[in-house]
This record gives C-alpha cells, sequence and structure tokens, in this order.
C-alpha cells in the first residue's frame, strides 16, 4: 500500500527542514491533537499511540541530508515506511512531501488507509506551521 501526501512548502531552508526531521524527538511537534502517547525510546527511535490506535514504534532507517529522512516501524507485524522528500526552493523556504510505503494483506490496508491518510494529512499541515 502506497500513500502520497500533499507536497507543501515549509519556512525553513531543506537543510534545516531535513536535520529538523532526522530529530526524532521534533516529531511530537507534528503529531495529531488525538496523540494519546509520545516518548522517546532511544536517539533514533520513538513510539507513538493514536487514540483508538494501536501504539507504533518508528526507528530513523535512513537520512541523506538535506533531501530525505526515512523512518520505518520497528515491529515486523507492521512493516512500513515513512518517508520525507525535501527539496529547496529558496535559502529560507523547502518543499516537503510525505510518502508511506507498507506491505499489508488487502484486508489490512482497507483497515488502515484512511486512518493513515488522515495521519499524514496531519503531519504535512503540521510542517507548514513550523
Amino acid at each position: 500500500m502506497n500513500l502520497e501526501g500533499n507536497k507543501v512548502t515549509v519556512n525553513k531552508s531543506a537543510s534545516a527542514l531535513c536535520t529538523f526531521l532526522s530529530n526524532v524527538r521534533n516529531f511530537e511537534q507534528l503529531m495529531p491533537e488525538s496523540i494519546s502517547k509520545f516518548e522517546v525510546i532511544r536517539e533514533n527511535a520513538f513510539v507513538f499511540a493514536l487514540k483508538g490506535m494501536p501504539e507504533i514504534a518508528l526507528e530513523t532507517k535512513e537520512i541523506t541530508q538535506p533531501n530525505k529522512v526515512v523512518l520505518g516501524a520497528i515491529s515486523d507485524k507492521l512493516p512500513f515506511t515513512l518517508t520525507a522528500n525535501i527539496e529547496e526552493l529558496s535559502e529560507n523556504t523547502a518543499a516537503a512531501q510525505l510518502f508511506f510505503e507498507g506491505d499489508f494483506n488487502t484486508m489490512m490496508a482497507m483497515m488502515i488507509k484512511s486512518p493513515i491518510s488522515k495521519f499524514i494529512e496531519t503531519l504535512t499541515t503540521n510542517l507548514t506551521k513550523l
């Protein structure tokens, strides 16, 4: 299952945005209001939960400064990645787009498509507020 977020403009340079997204602590600022848990479990990993959803643990898988940050699920039960592609627009602005890629059976994909789409939309919206 592949989902693509909207491409948005962020008032940070590409390098600054990549650095921001490389620090897992900063994802707490991007989370939806419905978050019920956010905890950094190690330098490159965090766990979060949204109300009514199971906990999800993510870790940094790849950082390509200043254009890409890839987070991946720690658990093999829900194998997926969340990739932020970053493009420099000017000295102080960058374009960002989030991509979700998961390997789920058809039933699971149907169940999580809507909540994951809303989650990506919220992360993207909150990126524009930085």
